[in-house]
């Protein structure tokens, strides 16, 4: 079973509405391709492109939400994840779908707007994205300012409501600013940079933070925050799990994808489907304990509860 805990499907539908959930070519992760390598849990972020007019963000949060019950939810094999009990409750067949939201954006200074988006099922809130908004700057922006007195506000919302704050997409300040006062950190989709010195990657006493607060890390197939090179190989992942795990990260580390957010794959890991040449690799250096943690259960026992 494969727990992702970061895709970009929500902004593609967004985006190109005539594209189908189930089995579209368009996508990276679609129902057919779930189906078919074992996926058990996804998670779907609500990602507003830049060109959105800030005025109009919130609204477009709210049409992904939409697209999110019409296009994914009504699928009969696709199952609303609000808590814990309907992970623990999901049948055989059933797929699990996660709402998140990756950068706060939308809400602007309003804080009922998060408390709406909490409402309508967000169990996972990112602060940023790459840049700055009213909450913190995020991980491109020259600045580097820390959390605000708002993005403090918001941080212990998530707490009193029992959500994931997800730490990837911050800047350095702000990521410390957070670790003081969240008590359900996660980083959704991040690598080492020790290993590929990129400012959306996650130093090591970043990392050592996050498993010390009961954190998990989900390892992303972003090329270029898996490689120094033009090009990413899924040794580059290994290379990175090994690393986490160096510093303590093995019952907390999983992985989180970033399908339909990337245009450069990691080579033979173009599409959901390709999980499995990533599992073939695992199961032959890891145990199957390991295995079964990275790719389901590290994240799922982490979840708020």
């Amino acid at each position: 079973m494969i727990f992702d805990a970061h895709c970009d499907v929500l902004m593609k539908l967004f985006m190109e509405p005539e594209i189908s959930f189930v089995d579209s070519d368009k996508l990276h992760i679609t129902k057919r391709e779930l189906i078919d390598t074992g996926g058990k849990v996804q998670c779907f972020a609500i990602y507003i492109p830049e060109q959105v007019h800030t005025d109009m963000r919130f609204q477009a949060a709210l049409a992904m939400i939409d697209i999110f019950h019409k296009k994914i939810l009504s699928e009969p094999e696709m199952k609303f994840i609000r808590s814990s009990k309907d992970i623990d409750t999901l049948k055989e067949k059933e797929i699990g779908a996660l709402l998140t939201l990756e950068g706060c954006d939308c809400i602007g200074d309003d804080l009922l707007k998060m408390k709406t988006l909490l409402q309508l099922g967000v169990t996972s809130v990112g602060l940023t994205w790459n840049y700055a908004n009213l909450v913190a700057d995020g991980a491109l922006e020259k600045r580097g300012g820390g959390l605000t007195r708002f993005g403090k506000g918001v941080v212990a919302l998530l707490n009193e409501q029992s959500v994931w704050c997800d730490l990837s997409h911050l800047s350095e300040s702000g990521f410390w600013d957070t670790m003081e006062i969240a008590k359900f950190p996660i980083a959704s989709h991040s690598n080492a940079y020790h290993l590929c010195p990129h400012p959306r990657n996650l130093k090591d006493s970043q990392i050592k933070a996050i498993l010390q607060n009961n954190g998990t890390i989900g390892v992303t197939f972003v090329p270029q925050f898996l490689s120094k090179g033009a090009s990413a190989t899924i040794k580059d992942i290994i290379n990175h799990i090994d690393h986490i795990c160096s510093l303590g990260g093995d019952k907390q580390i999983g992985f989180g994808s970033d399908f339909d957010g990337i245009e450069e794959m990691v080579d033979n890991l173009t599409s959901y489907r390709n999980y499995q040449n990533l599992i073939n690799e695992l199961g032959r250096l890891y145990s199957t304990e390991f295995v079964n943690g990275i790719l389901y259960e590290n994240f799922i026992r982490n979840y708020p509860r």
